[in-house]
């Protein structure tokens, strides 16, 4: 899996690795088991510091995407609990559909995003 952050970016780099990661996730190209590289080599891939990488590590524990795992590291291992997944994402969503609606973003217009965007998930899955 290449990692690509842009440094010119607003969002935080760590949460940029971690977007990625998931997105991985989604997109099959990491799967439920597979060990992601330690700290150290992840932050000497993608340039970055080792605390930054430890970050990401550290939230997308908290939420529930890997284990760490002292023999093998951070393991991609997805948490079941979807109602708490749920709830997150209501929560997310709140903000983003708020600033949408700012902007007059129509109820089928941001269906229709939702729908192009969960089916560029869920293509690697079905292949």
């Amino acid at each position: 899996m290449l990692i690509e952050i842009d440094f010119n970016s607003d969002e935080a780099i760590y949460v940029q690795l971690q977007n990625q990661i998931i997105m991985g996730i989604a997109m099959d190209m990491i799967r439920e088991g597979d060990a992601l590289p330690s700290v150290r080599q992840m932050a000497d891939d993608v340039g970055i510091n080792m605390h930054t990488v430890n970050k990401a590590y550290t939230v997308l524990k908290q939420d529930g995407f890997i284990q760490l795992d002292r023999r093998r590291g951070a393991v991609i291992a997805i948490d079941a609990d979807k109602a708490q997944a749920l709830l997150r994402m209501k929560q997310r969503l709140k903000i983003l559909l708020a600033k949408g609606c700012c902007k007059n973003i129509s109820r089928e217009e941001v269906h229709a995003l939702v729908d192009e965007i969960f089916d560029e998930y869920r293509k690697g899955k079905t292949e």
